[in-house]
């Protein structure tokens, strides 16, 4: 969104007065608490648990553990050693 950074300041009272109006003039608007979006096409885009994925691929490249890797035992993501926080708990800064 362009701004037009020579266009007169409004201070605070001008907006809050301005936002006000607004909402006056939407609270008379009957449509403008209604969505407007076609409920079978919004259902199609979800994905149901345990739907069939058989047909699917990876689009990532999947690597096991590293020798400078460790599994944190809070989250359970695999963290460089750098971001070991409690070594003998195993637990990354994130979980610390």
């Amino acid at each position: 969104m362009a701004t037009d950074y020579d266009a007169p300041r409004k201070n605070e009272e001008d907006q809050s007065e301005e936002s006000i109006e607004e909402l006056k003039a939407r609270r008379h608007d009957k449509n403008s608490g209604k969505v407007d979006e076609d409920e079978t096409e919004a259902a199609e885009s979800f994905e149901l648990p345990g739907a069939d994925l058989s047909h699917e691929e990876l689009a990532v490249e999947v690597k096991p553990k590293q020798e400078d890797e460790f599994t944190c035992m809070s989250c359970f993501l695999v963290h460089h050693h750098s971001q070991l926080a409690d070594a003998e708990k195993q637990i990354c800064h994130d979980c610390y």
